[in-house]
């Protein structure tokens, strides 16, 4: 009983009568109810004792890259109720995080700059903007890249965690992270330190392989990394996947 009720809150219940023969009830959580779900589950946490339920949803781009305008705005109309929900505190111990490009949130023809509604409740501060100022407290907060100075403290960080906190077992020197860095930025210029997922995936794999070679040398294996510029419109076109045009989630 315990694990059916744990698999109808995580939504994997496909049919109504598969719930009701294990847990006797009538309904199930579909991409409709989903919401809902989520609204009930943040007022169930928090009878067990935590503040509230924080809803984390990255890679919003893959909405962007929705090849139906329908499906699109079916799944936009819900980022609205969400949206109003949460400003007008119709959601109780409930937040989201949204994270996407900024494609996905300014694009006038495809992101959530495409619906009106959304635009006018996410648009920048203009008091703010022409301040040059940010406002913490707005809806939709854009993220700075990341500076070269931030990039060479993050992949010293990620050498530290790559030797379990041992310096001793360190692989590669602080030259050998400038030399990585100049080295992308020839290959790819500033998209290293404004999309860095390629940069860093490049350099835990030399990471790797010198772990496992140690009779090679970083300065040899660095001129051979073969680094590409990340771009959203590398990303695959998405068909919806439901009837009634949102897009499936699996948790």
């Amino acid at each position: 009983m315990k694990a059916n009720a744990i698999r109808w809150l995580r939504a994997e219940y496909a049919t109504k009568t598969d719930a009701r023969k294990d847990l006797g009830v009538r309904t199930i959580i579909s991409d409709s109810s989903f919401y809902d779900s989520l609204k009930l589950m943040s007022l169930f946490v928090r009878q067990a004792g935590y503040e509230g339920l924080l809803v984390n949803l990255d890679e919003m781009v893959n909405l962007y890259k929705l090849n139906s305008t329908q499906a699109r705005t079916s799944n936009y109309e819900q980022i609205l109720r969400i949206l109003n929900d949460c400003l007008q505190g119709g959601a109780e111990y409930l937040g989201f995080l949204l994270g996407g490009t900024p494609e996905f949130l300014l694009d006038p023809r495809k992101g959530l700059y495409s619906y009106e509604a959304l635009q006018s409740r996410l648009a920048e501060n203009t008091f703010a903007q022409r301040a040059g100022v940010i406002d913490y407290s707005s809806p939709a907060l854009h993220l700075a890249s990341l500076t070269p100075e931030e990039l060479f403290i993050l992949l010293r960080n990620l050498r530290h965690v790559f030797a379990a906190g041992d310096q001793e077992k360190y692989l590669v020197p602080d030259e050998a992270l400038e030399a990585f860095l100049i080295h992308c930025s020839k290959k790819i210029g500033d998209a290293y330190f404004r999309t860095p997922r390629n940069t860093i995936k490049s350099f835990v794999d030399m990471l790797a392989v010198l772990e496992q070679n140690a009779q090679m040398s970083w300065s040899d294996l660095i001129e051979k990394v073969n680094i590409q510029e990340e771009k959203v419109s590398d990303m695959p076109e998405l068909e919806s996947t439901s009837d009634d045009g949102l897009t499936n989630f699996t948790i």
